[in-house]
């Protein structure tokens, strides 16, 4: 057996139809293309997506979904975590200490009354209060 003996397995390979050759061969005439109007035209081929004039429906569903790019920092309410009011520098691993964050959280945003107090005691580029 070599490259040059191979054949295609019985029955899965057909001749192609053959077009325009006269009345006995059935696509004769019209070629398969029935008669007149646009699809029988030379040339003539149709969009994707084309729906015989009706609205795509692609157009016919609404536009859905957005996902930015910008990262938002996880905000943390003072008032209701008091532990974190509570430390004497406030940092990403600290607040993870007293506080249950994912790991994916970068950044954290407190808020509350008392945030604006705890300024002085963040040592994190990473942690802001309402204030700075």
């Amino acid at each position: 057996m070599a490259l040059e003996n191979l054949t295609p397995a019985e029955g899965s390979t057909h001749s192609k139809k053959r077009l325009g050759r006269g009345q006995g061969s059935g696509q004769g005439k019209t070629a398969g293309k029935g008669h007149k109007g646009q699809k029988a035209r030379k040339g003539y081929n149709e969009k994707r997506n084309f729906e015989g004039g009706q609205q795509p429906l692609a157009r016919r569903l609404p536009k859905f979904g957005f996902t930015s790019r910008v990262v938002k920092p996880t905000t943390i309410n003072v008032e209701k975590v008091k532990e974190i009011a509570a430390l004497s520098e406030i940092t990403m691993e600290t607040i993870r200490s007293v506080h249950r964050l994912a790991k994916s959280v970068v950044s954290v945003k407190l808020v509350g009354a008392s945030a604006k107090d705890l300024a002085s005691k963040i040592k994190d580029e990473n942690v802001t209060t309402t204030g700075n």
